[in-house]
Protein backbone atom coordinates (compact mmCIF):
# COMPACT_ATOMS: atom_id res chain seq x y z
CA UNK A 1 0.00 0.00 0.00
CA UNK A 2 1.52 3.37 -0.96
CA UNK A 3 1.10 6.60 1.01
CA UNK A 4 -1.53 7.98 -1.36
CA UNK A 5 -3.92 5.11 -0.61
CA UNK A 6 -3.32 4.91 3.13
CA UNK A 7 -6.12 6.20 5.36
CA UNK A 8 -5.35 9.39 7.28
CA UNK A 9 -3.88 8.96 10.77
CA UNK A 10 -6.38 8.88 13.61
CA UNK A 11 -6.07 10.53 16.99
CA UNK A 12 -4.65 7.32 18.45
CA UNK A 13 -1.64 7.29 16.13
CA UNK A 14 1.59 9.23 16.56
CA UNK A 15 1.10 11.20 13.32
CA UNK A 16 -2.41 12.44 14.03
CA UNK A 17 -2.61 16.22 14.33
CA UNK A 18 -4.60 16.01 17.54
CA UNK A 19 -1.91 13.77 19.05
CA UNK A 20 0.78 16.45 18.62
CA UNK A 21 1.94 18.43 21.66
CA UNK A 22 3.37 21.03 19.29
CA UNK A 23 -0.05 21.64 17.73
CA UNK A 24 -1.71 21.98 21.12
CA UNK A 25 0.91 24.60 22.06
CA UNK A 26 0.70 26.33 18.66
CA UNK A 27 -3.09 26.55 18.59
CA UNK A 28 -3.18 27.71 22.23
CA UNK A 29 -0.59 30.36 21.30
CA UNK A 30 -2.81 31.57 18.45
CA UNK A 31 -5.85 31.73 20.73
CA UNK A 32 -3.86 33.56 23.41
CA UNK A 33 -2.65 35.99 20.76
CA UNK A 34 -6.25 36.90 19.93
CA UNK A 35 -6.99 37.53 23.59
CA UNK A 36 -3.93 39.77 23.92
CA UNK A 37 -4.77 41.67 20.71
CA UNK A 38 -8.12 42.62 22.25
CA UNK A 39 -6.62 43.42 25.66
CA UNK A 40 -3.82 45.53 24.18
CA UNK A 41 -5.80 47.35 21.52
CA UNK A 42 -6.44 50.38 23.74
CA UNK A 43 -2.73 50.63 24.54
CA UNK A 44 -1.62 50.61 20.88
CA UNK A 45 0.85 47.81 21.62
CA UNK A 46 1.45 44.51 19.92
CA UNK A 47 2.03 41.48 22.11
CA UNK A 48 5.82 41.46 21.53
CA UNK A 49 5.95 45.20 22.31
CA UNK A 50 3.96 44.52 25.49
CA UNK A 51 6.53 41.92 26.53
CA UNK A 52 9.34 44.46 26.06
CA UNK A 53 7.41 46.99 28.13
CA UNK A 54 6.83 44.41 30.89
CA UNK A 55 10.56 43.81 31.16
CA UNK A 56 11.36 47.53 31.18
CA UNK A 57 8.66 48.23 33.78
CA UNK A 58 10.44 45.66 35.97
CA UNK A 59 13.97 46.89 35.24
CA UNK A 60 14.47 50.06 33.24
CA UNK A 61 17.71 50.83 31.42
CA UNK A 62 18.63 47.37 30.16
CA UNK A 63 20.86 46.75 27.17
CA UNK A 64 19.39 45.31 23.99
CA UNK A 65 21.24 42.05 24.67
CA UNK A 66 19.86 41.86 28.24
CA UNK A 67 16.34 42.41 26.90
CA UNK A 68 16.92 39.70 24.31
CA UNK A 69 18.11 37.22 26.93
CA UNK A 70 15.08 37.94 29.11
CA UNK A 71 12.64 37.54 26.21
CA UNK A 72 14.45 34.74 24.32
CA UNK A 73 14.75 37.03 21.28
CA UNK A 74 17.78 37.83 19.14
CA UNK A 75 18.75 41.41 18.36
CA UNK A 76 17.57 41.08 14.74
CA UNK A 77 14.05 40.47 16.05
CA UNK A 78 14.26 42.89 18.96
CA UNK A 79 15.71 45.91 17.16
CA UNK A 80 12.66 46.55 14.92
CA UNK A 81 10.39 46.23 17.97
CA UNK A 82 12.47 48.77 19.84
CA UNK A 83 12.51 51.15 16.88
CA UNK A 84 8.69 51.07 16.76
CA UNK A 85 8.46 51.63 20.52
CA UNK A 86 10.89 54.53 20.17
CA UNK A 87 8.87 56.00 17.27
CA UNK A 88 5.78 55.76 19.53
CA UNK A 89 7.61 57.76 22.19
CA UNK A 90 7.60 54.96 24.77
CA UNK A 91 11.32 54.19 24.93
CA UNK A 92 14.62 55.87 24.16
CA UNK A 93 17.67 54.00 22.88
CA UNK A 94 21.13 55.35 23.61
CA UNK A 95 24.70 54.14 23.44
CA UNK A 96 26.27 53.20 26.76
CA UNK A 97 28.83 55.79 27.85
CA UNK A 98 31.07 52.97 29.15
CA UNK A 99 30.87 50.82 26.01
CA UNK A 100 29.55 52.34 22.80
CA UNK A 101 28.84 48.87 21.39
CA UNK A 102 26.05 48.47 23.96
CA UNK A 103 22.70 50.09 23.32
CA UNK A 104 20.66 50.87 26.43
CA UNK A 105 16.87 51.04 26.38
CA UNK A 106 15.12 53.36 28.79
CA UNK A 107 11.48 54.17 29.33
CA UNK A 108 10.32 57.68 28.53
CA UNK A 109 7.79 59.46 30.72
CA UNK A 110 5.09 58.23 28.32
CA UNK A 111 6.41 54.66 28.63
CA UNK A 112 6.29 54.83 32.41
CA UNK A 113 2.78 56.34 32.32
CA UNK A 114 1.56 53.53 30.06
CA UNK A 115 2.18 51.08 32.90
CA UNK A 116 -0.82 52.44 34.78
CA UNK A 117 -3.08 51.99 31.76
CA UNK A 118 -1.82 48.41 31.33
CA UNK A 119 -2.84 47.33 34.84
CA UNK A 120 -6.06 45.67 33.63
CA UNK A 121 -4.40 43.49 30.97
CA UNK A 122 -3.43 40.53 33.21
CA UNK A 123 -6.90 40.34 34.77
CA UNK A 124 -8.54 40.49 31.32
CA UNK A 125 -6.36 37.62 30.13
CA UNK A 126 -6.97 35.53 33.25
CA UNK A 127 -10.71 36.04 32.84
CA UNK A 128 -10.56 34.97 29.19
CA UNK A 129 -8.88 31.67 30.08
CA UNK A 130 -11.77 30.46 32.20
CA UNK A 131 -9.21 28.86 34.53
CA UNK A 132 -8.79 29.27 38.25
CA UNK A 133 -5.67 31.12 39.42
CA UNK A 134 -4.38 27.83 40.83
CA UNK A 135 -4.81 26.05 37.49
CA UNK A 136 -3.04 28.90 35.68
CA UNK A 137 -0.12 28.73 38.14
CA UNK A 138 0.16 25.01 37.46
CA UNK A 139 0.04 25.52 33.68
CA UNK A 140 2.67 28.25 33.90
CA UNK A 141 4.96 26.04 35.99
CA UNK A 142 4.51 23.13 33.56
CA UNK A 143 5.31 25.34 30.55
CA UNK A 144 8.39 26.80 32.24
CA UNK A 145 9.61 23.28 33.00
CA UNK A 146 8.94 22.24 29.40
CA UNK A 147 10.88 25.28 28.11
CA UNK A 148 13.87 24.46 30.33
CA UNK A 149 13.87 20.87 29.12
CA UNK A 150 13.64 21.91 25.48
CA UNK A 151 16.48 24.43 25.84
CA UNK A 152 18.73 22.01 27.70
CA UNK A 153 21.88 21.23 25.70
CA UNK A 154 22.07 17.67 24.46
Amino acid sequence: MDLATQPPPTAGTPLALDAQLCFALYSAHLAMGKVYRRALSGLDLTYPQYLVMLVLWESDGLSVSELGERLYLDSATLTPLLKRLQASGLVARERSPEDERRVLVRLTDAGRALRERAQAVPADVICATGCTPERLQGLKADLESLRLNLLRPE
